[in-house]
């Protein structure tokens, strides 16, 4: 089988795609190139001309197929050990006014307003610190180098908690988990290169 299929997806997902995903295409259907645009905003990958998409499930029109790709996310916050000890840990999202916090701009521009969630209730809190990212791999970076505390997806920390670099704080704020999904058209024929690269997705489910 020989083609190309082209995704759009946010640069966490394209590094799952290309640790977990490409080496299973290569080796299974090498005549398939993946061309893959990583872009944060959502984008109308039809009239964009892509075959598909990745992103959160919830942001995911329901007129397209999704299909599940890896473990569901969590958004979690982290800061440095050295940071916590010299500005002390939140112990609420509301103490979070009178901490450093590192600032997310969304693609749309806007800043984006970090949400928690506890035994039901819901919390949107709008923060402050010396610095705003668009990009959440500088986040966690700033993050380890003491700038302040970070809402970022938990894969894009997973590394820095384990080694000790950052701690995670207001664990029992962390909304639930979202999963991410490969997602395509409803309502035209998959091609075949398409339906290969949602094979091998498929198979990581399993």
């Amino acid at each position: 089988m020989a083609g190309n299929v082209r995704i759009n997806a946010p640069r966490l997902a394209a590094g799952l795609l290309v640790r977990e995903v490409l080496p299973l295409m290569a080796e299974r259907f090498p005549g398939v190139v993946v061309d893959i645009v990583v872009e944060g905003r959502l984008v109308d990958i039809v009239s964009a001309g892509f075959d598909a998409g990745v992103r959160l499930v919830g942001s995911i029109h329901k007129d397209m197929v999704a299909v599940p790709l890896g473990a569901a996310i969590s958004f979690i916050c982290v800061a440095s050990p050295a940071y916590l000890e010299r500005f002390g840990e939140p112990g609420s999202p509301e103490e979070l006014e009178s901490h450093r916090c590192i600032g997310h701009r969304m693609p749309s521009g806007k800043l984006y307003r970090w949400e928690f969630e506890r035994a039901g209730q819901e919390l949107t809190i709008e923060v402050g610190g010396p610095v705003i990212l668009d990009d959440e791999e500088l986040m966690v970076d700033a993050a380890i180098n003491d700038l302040g505390i970070a809402y970022v997806a938990s894969p894009a920390a997973e590394r820095a908690l384990a080694g000790g670099r950052l701690r995670q704080v207001l664990t029992a704020w962390t909304p639930a988990p979202e999963g991410v999904a490969v997602y395509y058209p409803g309502h035209r024929a998959v091609p075949p290169a398409l339906r290969a690269f949602l094979d091998v997705v498929k198979t990581l489910q399993r």
